[in-house]
């Protein structure tokens, strides 16, 4: 289909203007929300992610790029409500406590939402009891921690030993990054997963959730 190609070549470009005018048209010509963010909009942004992973594009690219895509998410979001659309599953991020880094964070938002996921973005500094109420509340399947310095590496222990305490280590798939974090450290502190990049985060996520629904 013609219209969705294009949907998906100005995404990647961050056309966010285009990007609009055409998901409008496209539903107007009877396209189903849900091509349009699949075919359209989710497809364009894994494309923007694999690039991003392979350096072909990087940082301002991928911003851009996800600018567009929520533009015209904004717009199906009524339309994907009505139909039942259900995400492929949901997540809660942020950067760590005593953090205030979140450009890497803000990437693996971008990327898991471009990969199906709805996402709840908690900030910067954010203590371990709101990652866990936070993801009660929505009824997450993923909990995402980003840390940048060494310093603050240690909290994301704090968030799986009281997913521990409250019996609830088991109920989420646990994943972490940031610079200074690494495959060892993950082991250590008993994380599920550790990617090294943003976009290798969204495909790991996308895989343990289908593996978790199935399973």
């Amino acid at each position: 289909m013609a219209i969705i190609e294009e949907i998906s070549q100005f995404l990647q470009k961050g056309r966010a203007k285009q990007v609009k005018t055409l998901v409008n048209q496209a539903l107007e010509e009877g396209v189903s929300a849900k091509t349009i963010l699949d075919d359209g909009l989710l497809s364009g942004m894994m494309i923007i992610g694999e690039k991003f992973k392979n350096n072909e594009v990087f940082v301002p690219e991928v911003l851009v790029a996800a600018r567009a895509m929520n533009a015209g998410i904004a717009i199906l979001e009524p339309h994907l409500a009505e139909a039942g659309n259900e995400p492929l599953g949901k997540a809660v991020i942020g950067t760590v406590k005593g953090d205030l880094h979140d450009i890497g964070k803000n990437l693996v938002t971008m990327l898991l939402k471009g990969a199906g996921f709805e996402v709840t973005d908690l900030g910067v500094d954010v203590e371990a009891e709101v990652f866990i109420d936070k993801a009660e509340e929505v009824g997450a399947d993923i909990i995402c921690m980003s840390a940048l310095l060494t310093t603050t590496m240690p909290n994301m222990q704090g968030v799986i030993d009281l997913l521990k305490e409250r019996g609830l280590r088991d109920k989420y798939i646990v994943m972490v990054g940031g610079a200074p974090v690494n495959e060892s450290f993950s082991e250590q502190i008993g994380a599920d997963y550790f990617t090294e990049d943003a976009a290798s985060c969204a495909e790991a996520a996308k895989a343990a959730v289908i593996a978790k629904k199935a399973g």
